[in-house]
């Protein structure tokens, strides 16, 4: 049997995971997205146009590549017709073409999951989490209390009681907050999206990517968000609803753990944040302003602002560890062009202390970054083609990173278009 090899981000995600799908997808024979909801915005761009894409795995435009959409993940059938009809129109049809299939056991998002999202974050005000209001936290959340809906569901004929169950309970939960809503307009959407979900053929997800390992072919596991965002490992209560790591790759496809093969870890020259929560590099003044603009960091999904800062090694080696990675994946170096000088977080002031890991506490105990000053490249990377092209400051800082992080950098971007992407080693 082959092995799964797996793709995820070592921040607080928009590491830029659907660029390197695209890029890497002709290598194999199945993506499998194994968790997260739509409040992923994987963003791919190639011969001049730009996609968005937000449940849909990133090997979609490769004509040979089958995509799963695993049972790890949550849907919103409306936001998945949307994004079918927009890649239609433009002219790439997965459906007709027979190259995407959904998992049986892939929850449902509801759209009174959104009106509970909305609420809540409502009620907490400043407290609030940073949720893109996409539902996907009150779908985990049923998902867990065992009250959700799954796709497999709608092939019953149970499905429409199973429904108004299920929405009764959000309701009764509902009146306890002091929102309005009207449900007419998105019932409506969601049940013409549902007639089209089914004619996306449904697989057991389990079965079907063993299946394709039985025969010898080569499955890559795609993730969404950012390890920093799991819900068991990343900086709660400041995270997603599911476990963006390596683990979440067996859960979210049915996969054993010794089937797992390369894992791609993938970051920014810099780092990034979006919503609420701790951000120990975050540069709130006139240079994080600079990365942001620079940089486009703004929610493929949301259009929110991100959060800007320099690259905290801390962090990235907690993200390393808990993964496994075995290569990494260097993305934005072109941001960083125009500094004379870049820096690095390499160990955090924290009670005290001088420490090179992430603790417990990052939240009420906010660390102070302990940063490295490092030469920057002034010179503009977007038109390097060859490694050779590569200039000695970025290669010195590649360097840096690699004995700092004990992981080779296998591939850098200098650039959103897929051709911006170089092979190190």
């Amino acid at each position: 049997m082959t092995q799964v090899d797996v793709l995820l981000g070592l921040q607080w995600g928009d590491e830029g995971k659907g660029k390197i799908v695209d890029v890497l997808s002709p290598q194999y024979d199945l993506i499998a997205r194994f968790q997260g909801g739509p409040n992923a915005g994987h963003t791919l761009e190639f011969d001049g146009k730009k996609f968005v894409l937000n449940t849909i795995p990133s090997g979609i435009f490769n004509e040979k590549t089958m995509n799963l959409i695993g049972n790890g993940v949550v849907i919103d059938p409306i936001i998945l017709k949307r994004e079918l009809d927009n890649l239609k129109a433009a002219g790439h049809d997965p459906v007709a073409k027979g190259k995407l299939v959904i998992a049986r056991k892939a929850h449902l998002i509801l759209p009174t999951h959104q009106l509970l999202d909305a609420a809540n974050e409502q009620k907490m005000g400043k407290d609030k989490i940073g949720s893109t209001l996409k539902g996907i936290g009150p779908t985990y959340m049923d998902k867990t209390g065992r009250n959700g809906l799954r796709v497999g569901d709608t092939t019953l004929p149970d499905f429409k009681d199973r429904y108004n169950k299920l929405v009764e309970k959000h309701k009764d939960m509902l009146s306890h907050y002091n929102f309005e809503y009207d449900l007419t307009e998105k019932e409506a959407a969601f049940f013409e999206a549902i007639e089209f979900l089914k004619s996306i053929p449904h697989v057991d997800s389990e079965h079907y990517v063993n299946g394709f390992l039985k025969e010898g072919k080569t499955v890559l596991a795609e993730g969404a968000q950012g390890t920093l965002l799991d819900v068991d490992f990343g900086s709660y209560p400041f995270v997603t609803s599911s476990n963006t790591t390596t683990a979440g790759a067996c859960t979210g496809l049915g996969i054993a753990p010794n089937r797992i093969g390369h894992v791609y870890g993938i970051f920014k020259a810099y780092c990034t944040r979006v919503g609420g929560g701790p951000f120990p590099t975050e540069l709130d003044n006139e240079i994080g302003e600079n990365l942001r603009q620079v940089g486009h960091e703004f929610g493929a999904t949301t259009g929110r602002a991100r959060r800007c800062g320099w690259i905290d090694l801390p962090a990235l080696k907690y993200a390393i560890m808990l993964n496994g990675v075995t290569e990494l994946i260097m993305m934005k170096a072109d941001v960083l062009d125009g500094f004379d000088t870049i820096y690095a977080c390499t160990h955090y002031e924290h009670n005290g202390e001088t420490i090179d890991y992430m603790p417990y506490d990052i939240i009420s105990v906010k660390p102070t970054p302990v940063l490295k000053a490092i030469e920057g490249w002034k010179t503009d990377v977007t038109k390097v083609n060859k490694v050779a092209e590569i200039p000695s400051k970025l290669t010195d800082y590649i360097a840096f990173l690699e004995k700092e992080l004990e992981v080779p950098v296998k591939y850098l971007s200098v650039g959103p278009d897929r051709v911006q992407t170089l092979e190190l080693n």
